[in-house]
């Protein structure tokens, strides 16, 4: 396998380049072909100012981000990158991470201040590389956002979801990424995830749903009262979202 270093990181336009990547969804997700997301809908994110970034080892492509354009409430508008996946035996390289800064300098570029996108609260490596390693925050949890999944890496579990708030421009991310500490407000409450919920997932549905459903309640309470997700700890044996007050936008 080729070092991360040497991997060639480049925007997608062509046909081919679009079907290879409704194929790795298959090989990274195992999703049915009805959760796939379509050739066609890459063709759309490319021409209508999203982006589609393929990571390749050589010829072969072996992770893909998509980002399309959304709009809030008062028409500012913001990338929601829906979809970053990476094959099996790259993860852990820092593939994933340059994507993610790819696309920052992307939004960057063309004078975008937000990316946001959705990761299950239950995995501890993704909370801690979205918030430890990108410098995001979190103030929304969305219930069931997409129903059942086919894929078995979700274990049958109502898809919840954090949506984190990568604000590219501001002190913190750019303290993050930079690899400099940043000081925030103090921790006013935490939640915790045991180390060993992947396992529990697969040999224990009901106490997995039991969990999720107490963090969600953790989650809303604390979401309610103002509170943000600012940090995140791991520890032999457990992963902890810290929460703090953040300032609104």
């Amino acid at each position: 396998m080729t070092q991360p270093d040497n991997i060639d990181i480049r925007q997608l336009d062509q046909l081919e380049e679009f079907a290879a990547v409704v194929r790795l969804q298959r090989e990274i997700w195992g999703y049915d072909d009805v959760e796939l997301l379509p050739q066609r809908l890459f063709v759309v994110a490319d021409k209508i100012g999203g982006q589609v970034l393929g990571a390749f080892d050589g010829a072969k492509m072996v992770a893909f981000c998509l980002g399309i354009p959304g709009l809030k409430a008062g028409g500012k508008y913001y990338i929601h990158s829906h979809m970053l996946g990476v094959l099996p035996e790259y993860r852990n390289t820092g593939v994933g991470r340059r994507l993610k800064l790819e696309q920052r300098l992307w939004a960057l570029n063309h004078d975008i201040e937000l990316i946001e996108w959705t990761f299950d609260p239950l995995q501890i490596k993704n909370a801690f590389f979205n918030i430890e390693r990108l410098g995001v925050i979190v103030r929304r949890y969305v219930h069931n956002q997409y129903g059942t999944s086919t894929s078995v890496l979700h274990g049958g579990l109502p898809t919840d979801r954090l949506v984190p708030e990568w604000w590219i421009r501001s002190p913190r991310v750019e303290a993050v990424i930079a690899g400099h500490s940043f000081t925030g407000p103090p921790i006013e409450a935490r939640i915790a995830i045991p180390s060993n919920i992947n396992g529990i997932i697969e040999t224990d549905s009901a106490q997995a749903i039991q969990i999720q459903q107490h963090i969600a309640e953790k989650f809303d309470q604390y979401f309610r009262a103002g509170l943000a997700v600012t940090g995140f700890e791991k520890t032999e044996n457990s992963g902890t979202y810290l929460l703090s007050q953040w300032p609104s936008k």
